[in-house]
């Protein structure tokens, strides 16, 4: 392969003799993982300038209506990422004279964090003819690797390694195109346009509105006598993601019987077998087709960012019997492989630690480096899911890794619904395997049983028989902070925030030390209480269930504005408040006292003063709460005890919780107290 050298340049034709059609590709790593950049390309004329501000094609405007230049996006390697740019150079217009080939950074990077940066031409064969390799591309954000140019009718390329503070956008204003500011464009998607008035042709289709799946047009040229097309609006460098739009598209189904077809069915799934090997199957592959899902599934167990591909059913000896795990995690980076081993569990079935220890010592043997175990049940800190063995004779230490199915739902929601993916068919396709574990039949529910001390446990607390240090009370404890981990996780993923929860006890504190004071706590109070850290709101959620009494209170404390008068306070409280359920019990907190006046919403609201301790003492806060049932069962049906936190928490935080996040009015003069800070 020939090796160029910046500046220097090479006749295409003397390197091959097919090169109508050639691919170049512009590949680099990062030490990190998670550095990443975006090729563009500009069709010049003998002006060094682009004819319009349609010859200018980056991630809003891929493809050339004449199939010049196609942009066929990234894919991963074995050491990072690499973008591919097809060019038909026979459907190149005759005006043009160089083709600028280069890329860009985004959110205050810039190429100097990358390495192995290089330049990469094939002819239409598939065969490399040159290389060009940059060494030091310094601290910009966009940089031109090369460009095509004719001369004497035959195309030559240079190698130019020339970079840009300015970025893509000061780049591209420097050759001509008009780009147009990312403030105002925003400002522009929000506003709704006239009919007639012309869709960019080079913008991203908005969050909102419906994402189709478009295959890449084939060239054309336009019909005599077709109407020319309006011009497209400047373009933007704004970067877009793509994310599916929380409205349903209207169906067009001829009755409510029909149902959409699907990419993964559950249907036919008659056995836990059948539905672990299907579960199997489907998360690993949508894992290897989209790598921000992939990298971000096994991040955590210490897998690099590289080129991942994952295996199903795979046959490995072990003694007189093969063992056939799941599932096989292989990544490949910088010539390296990580690999992990995977035991997945459905329906609420149990690992078994004989299958994971078996998993364990393939994976020592043969230098792999972790077993994955997923399943419904929720890990918790400083409890194995399963007790396994470790030779400390071996070298080569196995790292064991736990999955919930509620973990993975919750990081593909975070992508397809607030985060973005590369593009759409990424986005269509977690979607559907979302759709696949939240099915009822697929089994991928998460944490879904209380287990067997639940019902004793609430038995002795009502008939005052449940004794101090009874292991069943530390069991329930134990299932307690798995369901309040998992609820933290479905909130999170329809928010799109953070969703944590709050830990009380400092650090280094053994974990199983904590659990057990909250088991003792249980014996002694009937209560199970936890507090929920949501990002963006003024204060922690808190969930408590009575078992003495049924009852479970979702709260919130909001502290007293700094300034202003307390009877203020109240009415404005009140006003932000207004849309809250009436059954919303208000208290105030007062200094020094173990309570104020309380009542419900709807008995406050004619009367805000109410609110006022008559002593005139000083109010510290506000304490919101609302009360609700608390199921029976154990489990996750419609009556059970899990389902009724899951709907407690999400109602306190829709009806209450965003309320205190807004404007009580529009004509209030200054900002209110009770926002989030």
């Amino acid at each position: 392969m020939y090796q160029l050298i910046k500046g220097a340049n090479v006749g295409l034709a003397a390197l091959s003799e097919n090169v109508e059609s050639v691919m170049v590709s512009l590949d680099w790593t990062s030490p990190t993982g998670e550095g990443d950049a975006d090729v563009s390309v500009l069709l010049l004329n003998t002006d060094g300038k682009v004819r319009s501000d349609a010859d200018f094609y980056f991630y809003n405007n891929p493809v050339a209506a004449d199939g010049s230049v196609q942009l066929l996006g990234k894919a991963p390697t074995g050491s990072g990422n690499q973008d591919r740019i097809s060019f038909d150079l026979t459907a190149v217009p005759h005006a043009i004279d160089r083709i600028v080939v280069a890329a860009s950074r985004y959110d205050g990077a810039h190429f100097g964090e990358l390495d192995d940066l290089q330049l990469t031409l094939s002819d239409g064969s598939g065969e490399n003819l040159l290389r060009f390799a940059i060494d030091d591309p310094g601290s910009v954000s966009a940089f031109i690797f090369g460009e095509l140019y004719r001369r004497g009718g035959e195309w030559k390329l240079r190698a130019v390694g020339q970079g840009y503070e300015s970025g893509l956008a000061g780049l591209a204003t420097d050759f001509g195109v008009d780009i147009e500011d990312d403030a105002a464009g925003e400002a522009a998607d929000a506003t709704p346009g006239d009919d007639d008035r012309a869709e960019p042709a080079t913008a991203a289709a908005p969050a909102d509105r419906p994402h189709l799946l478009e295959a890449v047009p084939a060239p054309r040229r336009p019909d005599a006598g077709e109407k020319p097309r309006k011009a497209s609006a400047r373009p933007r460098t704004a970067r877009r993601k793509v994310t599916l739009p929380k409205a349903a598209k209207a169906s067009l189904a001829e009755n409510d019987s029909w149902r959409p077809a699907r990419l993964f069915p559950v249907s036919a799934l008659k056995s836990d077998r059948d539905r672990e090997m299907r579960a199997t199957s489907v998360l690993l592959s949508v894992m290897a087709q989209i790598p921000e899902f992939g990298r971000r599934l096994t991040a955590g167990f210490g897998a690099p960012a590289g080129r991942m591909e994952t295996f199903a059913e795979v046959s490995l000896p072990h003694g007189d019997t093969p063992r056939r795990p799941d599932g096989v995690i292989r990544v490949e980076r910088a010539g390296k492989l990580w690999t992990a081993l995977v035991e997945t569990k459905t329906n609420g079935n149990a690992l078994k630690a004989e299958q994971v220890q078996a998993y364990m010592d393939i994976a020592a043997r043969r230098g792999y480096e972790a077993v994955v175990t997923l399943s419904n049940d929720v890990a918790l800190d400083g409890i194995p899911l399963v007790d396994v063995k470790i030779d400390g004779r071996r070298k080569h230490k196995v790292a064991l890794w736990h999955l919930s199915w509620a973990e993975v739902a919750h990081q593909a929601q975070m992508l397809i619904r607030h985060e973005g993916v590369g593009n759409m068919a990424h986005a269509w396709l977690l979607q559907e395997l979302l759709h696949y574990l939240q099915h009822e039949n697929s089994g991928c529910h998460g944490f879904q049983n209380m287990g067997s001390s639940w019902v004793p446990v609430r038995n002795g607390i009502d008939d005052e028989t449940l004794c101090h240090g009874d292991p069943r009370a530390l069991e329930v404890v134990e299932n307690w902070e798995r369901l309040i981990r998992q609820v933290c996780l479905r909130l999170g993923g329809e928010l799109g925030q953070k969703v944590l929860p709050v830990k009380r006890t400092k650090r280094g504190v053994d974990p199983g030390a904590s659990r057990a004071l909250l088991a003792d706590r249980l014996c002694l109070e009937g209560r199970l209480h936890a507090e929920l850290r949501i990002e963006g709101t003024p204060g922690v959620l808190a969930v408590a269930a009575d078992l003495r009494t049924g009852k479970l209170r979702t709260s919130i404390d909001i502290p007293a504005p700094a300034q202003g008068y307390p009877l203020s306070w109240a009415k404005r409280l009140i006003r932000r408040l207004a849309e809250a359920p009436a059954d919303l019990h208000v208290e105030t907190l007062v200094e020094g006292e173990t309570g104020g006046p309380r009542g419900t919403l709807e008995r406050l609201r004619p009367e805000p003063a109410d609110m006022l301790p008559k002593n005139g003492a000083q109010i510290t806060g506000f304490r919101l709460s609302l009360f609700k049932g608390m199921g029976s069962s154990r489990g996750n049906a419609e009556s059970g005890f899990i389902r009724s936190v899951d709907d407690a928490v999400h109602r306190f935080y829709a009806t209450v919780v965003t309320h205190l996040d807004r404007p009580a009015s529009r004509r209030s003069p200054s900002p209110e107290p009770f926002a989030a800070g």
